[in-house]
């Protein structure tokens, strides 16, 4: 009883500290940048009041990036974390199964194959729609080959991730190759990642996306623990293993391909995040996703906070810093590992 105690107090304790710390930084992404707005001024021009350029700035371009930057490390870190959950692998990250190379190459298409003008203003939805169709497609090409008359086996989901997202890179990078000077530009810049261009309907799709998938994954979080145990030990529960893992993948598909089709490939937050928590909070996902979302949106934001101050007025690509911290941080979990790998 004493160590239950513990734990909830521990939980307890790191919400607290990551809202206090959540609402800091939404302050500070909030008053940066190119226009510093100071403190009385961002409570005027949050409702409506101050000078119109201050308005226009808070409302129209900083409120819709913060708030994007929070629904999409929120998405990221609890996709990992029932990926890792899934695969029982703390290596595991939404990448993965292949969804992100697959919406890449469905921006890549959109970008490169359809005419300039077919775009006709809606340039940046139809690049989202191919996106998500493309990693839609690549997830279901990965969770059939991964089927088995026994089953779905997640090492085979595993390594047909690893091949189709490398196939999709390599038609990406034939786009690449044949495209011209101003799509190569959006490509690239599309696939560095950013959450710049963040709108409200942008802003309102990525919020349903999240919180639909969570209340689906918090809704199974005992089954989730149990099937912790084993495959074996879950079907002795009662617990229809295959139908849990199915419609978590697809969720998984469906909140990574919105994510990569409003932001772009942004990396490592769906394996960092969940890691830590997991190291500090354990298993149980009852306490492990909420504390996974609120820790992904606060490292989004921290990374998108910094991609426009370290280097203003230029603005750095938010993908290359969450690959600045977590592929050191990848590493480090091989060389802890290695001994189980």
């Amino acid at each position: 009883m004493i160590a239950q105690k513990d734990k909830k107090t521990v939980y307890h304790t790191f919400m607290l500290c990551n809202i206090i710390i959540l609402c800091l930084i939404i302050f500070v992404s909030l008053s940066v940048g190119a226009i510093k707005i100071a403190l009385v001024d961002l409570v005027n021009a949050l409702f409506g009041r101050g000078e119109d350029s201050t308005v226009f700035v808070l409302q129209q371009l900083r409120l819709p990036r913060t708030l994007l930057a929070m629904f999409i490390g929120a998405t990221l870190a609890t996709c990992g974390t029932i990926l890792q959950g899934l695969f029982r692998n703390p290596l595991a990250d939404p990448g993965i199964i292949g969804v992100s190379a697959g919406s890449a190459l469905g921006a890549g298409i959109a970008i490169v194959l359809l005419p300039t003008g077919f775009f006709l203003g809606y340039g940046t939805n139809l690049i989202a729609i191919f996106a998500f169709l493309g990693g839609l497609f690549a997830t279901l090409l990965v969770y059939q080959v991964g089927k088995t008359g026994y089953g779905t086996k997640m090492l085979l989901i595993l390594l047909s991730g690893i091949a189709i997202g490398s196939l999709a890179f390599a038609f990406l990078g034939l786009l690449q190759f044949i495209a011209d000077d101003q799509a190569l530009r959006t490509l690239t810049t599309w696939q560095l990642g950013s959450v710049a261009n963040g709108d409200r309907y942008a802003v309102g799709l990525s919020a349903v996306v999240f919180f639909i998938v969570f209340y689906y994954f918090y809704r199974q979080s005992l089954k989730l623990n149990a099937m912790l145990l084993g495959d074996l030990e879950a079907r002795h529960l009662g617990i229809d293993i295959e139908k849990i893992k199915k419609r978590c993948i697809y969720s998984v598909a469906l909140a990574i391909g919105v994510s990569v089709s409003i932001a772009g490939m942004i990396g490592f937050i769906g394996l960092v995040v969940p890691h830590i928590c997991r190291t500090i909070l354990g298993a149980d996902h009852r306490t492990l996703l909420p504390a996974s979302a609120l820790s992904g949106a606060i490292l989004l934001l921290v990374a998108d906070v910094l991609a426009r101050v370290v280097a203003a007025p230029a603005e750095i690509p938010i993908g290359i810093l969450t690959a600045l911290l977590g592929a050191p941080f990848f590493i480090g979990l091989l060389i802890k590992n290695k001994e189980k790998l």
